[in-house]
């Protein structure tokens, strides 16, 4: 009879053990909030197997516009925020849902049109000029209209250009409130001019007749940062695995791993994370 009491609570405590272990490798992933360029461009999808195989922590990303994402991430939906917006980003940390914010990576924005090029701006590298034009032509422009790090940028590409390209929504001005894969498909759709970051513009496929007509202007830098969500404002933010997953990234071996991402034989994003962060 103690014999097989014993025996019991033996293998009773064995299935609790069983079930923390268990329990606990269910519980080692981290919720990321980034933006629908990094999913687009098809770098998580070469990057994150990489870091689970090196640490055994999966990743789930939530792949929204920027603004979005920022808004996720300080209602404590996610651990690590991971956007293109750095003036949104600073203000994350400073209003204390960040703990701190690091430089990751960049490359560039661009806009593309159609071959047929109704603005007259083929070639050209100044994108305040190129957006007058494009304004002057009332030729279609679609926007994403989403309050993403991409619609951002192009917000203050307009206001450089002293233009108010809100005042024509609905006519030559199209916003289509989704995301860059969505908004590029309208675009080339309606034969529209699109602004889009450089590597989601090369990993689409449905390009039909459209070509990059605007780049290589300074302005168009599309600067990358990470950021741990701050687990005093959220207490349930897995702070020590969304720190690993940031280390990794700016470490060597991320770095090494975001400079080896191409597709058709170039390179998507520059890594940067040893430029200086902030």
């Amino acid at each position: 009879m103690i014999r097989r009491t014993f025996l019991a609570l033996t293998g009773a405590a064995i299935c609790f053990a069983v079930a923390c272990q268990s329990a606990i490798a269910d519980d080692k992933f981290i919720i990321v909030q980034s933006t629908t360029s990094t999913q687009n461009s098809g770098l998580f999808d070469d990057l994150l197997p990489k870091f689970k195989d090196r640490t055994g922590i999966e990743v789930r990303v939530v792949a929204v516009g920027t603004g979005q994402a920022i808004r996720n991430a300080a209602n404590g939906d996610g651990d690590v925020l991971f956007v293109h917006s750095k003036p949104s980003e600073e203000k994350f940390v400073s209003d204390g849902f960040g703990v701190s914010r690091a430089d990751v990576m960049y490359n560039d924005f661009i806009i593309v049109g159609p071959t047929s090029d109704p603005a007259r701006v083929a070639g050209s590298s100044d994108v305040v000029e190129a957006l007058q034009k494009i304004a002057e032509a009332k030729a279609p422009f679609a926007s994403r209209g989403d309050d993403s790090g991409t619609h951002k940028a192009e917000l203050r590409m307009w206001k450089a250009a002293g233009v108010d390209a809100a005042a024509s929504s609905g006519d030559w001005y199209r916003e289509t409130g989704s995301g860059m894969g969505a908004t590029l498909n309208t675009g080339t759709g309606m034969g529209a001019y699109i602004m889009t970051d450089r590597a989601t513009w090369i990993a689409f496929g449905n390009k039909a007749d459209h070509t990059i007509v605007v780049e290589g202007d300074p302005k168009m830098f599309n600067q990358y940062g990470v950021i741990l969500v701050n687990s005093k404002e959220h207490p349930h933010v897995k702070s020590d695995l969304g720190q690993t997953f940031i280390d990794w990234l700016l470490s060597k071996d991320g770095q090494d791993a975001i400079a080896s991402y191409k597709v058709d034989g170039q390179q998507l994003f520059f890594p940067n994370a040893n430029d200086g962060s902030s």
